[in-house]
């Protein structure tokens, strides 16, 4: 069957990014027609934001402008599954349930599991998401071999290839893993996969304040135990839970639940993860942060919270989520940001209500490497037309 041509129609206030309204929504069916949108969007000076399944749309700053629309969907075809060497080929608009669901009749995944329902994989890359079970496979950046995009100016590149162990040419796949679609616009994905574990165990430990997993998450990550997520979930200056996942054969995550347990001084085990695993905290009324951080100060950063604030945390990793009320988080993103920064901390909003998202600093202060970053954009995008102003520095 051949692919669909492309589309195109009016942009739309359903269509918005950051509240900007594109003129044109184009979706292309095939990487070629990719090309050639980009093409004539350079030959007429448009700019173009890329998006595909919009459920990470909010996690970049609002663009500076958007004239046409890139919707990326029509990219959904999985290429190529070679399960004897664990890769797969996908394209972009591949959602990312679509590929597991696949790959799970050959006993196999991607060992990425951001909350968020219809992800797709161009949209991975580009807002470098990752879950719990980061801990055991690792980020986006670290299952990415390969990767093809297409430049500002229509070109197409590539970069890795179909092999684990793959050093040829520049890493591209890292540069535009967490760029937001402001270098081009990412069309096929190369993977590393991993067998599906056989069996898993699950250790509870309902704790009196959150700030107790911080040195219960270093006591685990000193252990000879093997996680594959630790994840806390709470209130700042309030009770939380922290939930330990062991998958792996029966009698191992047996023996290392068992182990957690006595480690953490108490605990439930069973085989089911709770509901919620992974989830981020808050509402639509909160403004959603990720924090990043040294992993061993996971309980500073909790105390530098105002109390009561939601927060979860891939609690062995250095990732925290807080949902702030919008009402406060004005007064708040600035203090938190100070007193997170002697933790090697930084605070990115992830999510605003539109009433407050324009007033809020969105990355916060960038350091000494906004300069080297700029050089990238420019040998990349010297026209400043692919998503203008949605990353750090208003790059």
């Amino acid at each position: 069957m051949s692919a669909p041509a492309v589309t195109r129609r009016p942009g739309g206030t359903d269509d918005a990014v950051g509240g900007v309204v594109p003129r044109e929504v184009v979706r292309p069916g095939t990487v070629e027609e990719v090309a050639d949108v980009l093409r004539a969007a350079a030959a007429d000076g448009r700019t173009v934001v890329p998006v595909g399944g919009r459920s990470k749309l909010t996690w970049a700053a609002p663009p500076e402008s958007c004239d046409l629309l890139l919707d990326v969907t029509g990219l959904d075809r999985i290429v190529e599954h070679v399960a004897g060497d664990l890769t797969v080929v996908a394209e972009a608009g591949v959602r990312l349930g679509d590929l597991q669901a696949q790959l799970g009749e050959a006993g196999q995944l991607l060992g990425l599991d951001p909350p968020e329902d219809g992800a797709t994989l161009g949209g991975l890359v580009s807002a470098n998401a990752s879950g719990p079970r980061r801990l055991r496979y690792g980020t986006t950046r670290d299952l990415l071999i390969g990767i093809t995009v297409v430049l500002a100016d229509g070109t197409l590149a590539r970069a890795g290839g179909k092999v684990v162990k793959n050093v040829a040419g520049y890493d591209l796949g890292k540069l535009y893993t967490g760029a937001h679609g402001t270098l081009g616009v990412v069309v096929s994905t190369t993977w590393r996969l991993h067998p599906v574990p056989p069996a898993r165990r699950v250790v509870t430990l309902d704790l009196p304040d959150v700030a107790a997993a911080g040195p219960l998450s270093i006591a685990l990550a000193r252990s000879t135990l093997t996680p594959s997520a630790v994840e806390l979930s709470g209130t700042a200056g309030g009770p939380g839970r922290l939930v330990v996942l062991f998958e792996s054969i029966a009698e191992s995550v047996t023996d290392q639940a068992r182990s957690a347990v006595a480690l953490l001084g108490g605990g439930e085990e069973s085989d089911d993860l709770p509901e919620d695993f992974g989830r981020r905290p808050g509402g639509a009324d909160d403004v959603l942060l990720r924090l990043a951080h040294a992993p061993a100060a996971l309980a500073a950063v909790l105390a530098a919270l105002p109390a009561g604030t939601p927060v979860s945390a891939h609690a062995a990793t250095g990732v925290a989520y807080a949902a702030v009320p919008a009402a406060e988080a004005a007064g708040a993103l600035p203090r938190l940001r100070a007193a997170i920064a002697e933790h090697d901390g930084t605070a990115v909003v992830l999510r605003a209500p539109d009433a407050v998202r324009d007033a809020l600093d969105h990355w916060g202060p960038v350091g000494d490497s906004l300069e080297l970053m700029r050089r990238v954009k420019e040998r990349f995008d010297p026209e400043r037309r692919m998503s203008p102003g949605r990353f750090v520095g208003g790059l």
